[in-house]
């Protein structure tokens, strides 16, 4: 099928695609609303504005639009930005990079089922927390942690690149803290730096707030490195 991505630069939404283009599918466009505060349920914040950049390294069209955070205007933004990939590019589908989130699952297909797409999950459900997070680094993904907002996860953590030895490490803390260990209880956001969808890895520059109790690294630029694969 041809398809577009909604994509917002964290690990889940880009390892969909990669997860995508291996079943055999085209993804045509990468579809992305920017929220205009952190107090979304259904998207990504931190480092957002940073997609156009992720994208231009896959070598696919971005496409993107600002919402405020209420639940019609979201699903208007959105409705938007695949009218837009279906006329452009005659898609099938869309993607999501759900995982666990039945809300999250549900009104995506409602958007897909309003415009009479399929909707395609790639990543939903993919066995226990930490295998899925052990995959997608023997593959290759590369990813820093971008938001904290879960007791165990301090300061430590914000702007970290995740490695096989961390995730050993958030299974420990998350079995005394409560948290799931692939974030999908929003403890935590992360951004792609690198993968085998990117032509070349992105370098940050940033700098880190942390309150005590809840921090984000803040992306101040993302560039994408002069060494091609």
């Amino acid at each position: 099928m041809k398809l577009a991505a909604l994509f917002s630069g964290g690990k889940d939404s880009t390892y969909s695609i990669y997860r995508a283009i291996r079943a055999g599918h085209k993804v045509c466009c990468v579809l992305t609303i920017y929220p205009e505060s952190a107090d979304s349920h259904l998207l990504h914040h931190p480092g957002i504005k940073h997609t156009k950049t992720q994208a231009l390294s896959m070598k696919m069209p971005h496409h993107s639009t600002t919402s405020p955070v209420q639940k019609q205007a979201e699903d208007d933004a959105l409705n938007r930005l695949v009218r837009l990939a279906i006329k452009n590019y005659d898609i099938d589908g869309i993607i999501h990079g759900g995982i666990r989130s039945a809300y999250q699952k549900d009104r995506f297909g409602h958007i897909a089922k309003l415009n009479n797409l399929t909707p395609v999950s790639p990543v939903w459900k993919s066995g226990s927390a930490a295998s899925y997070m052990y995959e997608m680094v023997r593959e290759g993904f590369k990813f820093i942690v971008q938001s904290v907002s879960s007791g165990g996860l301090d300061e430590y953590w914000l702007g970290r690149l995740i490695t096989t030895h961390d995730i050993k490490k958030l299974e420990n803390l998350g079995e005394t803290h409560g948290f799931s260990v692939d974030f999908e209880g929003g403890e935590a956001e992360t951004f792609v730096v690198d993968c085998p969808l990117f032509s070349r890895p992105i370098t940050l520059c940033g700098t880190t707030h942390w309150d005590g109790y809840i921090g984000r690294f803040e992306i101040l630029e993302a560039t994408l490195s002069q060494y091609a694969r």
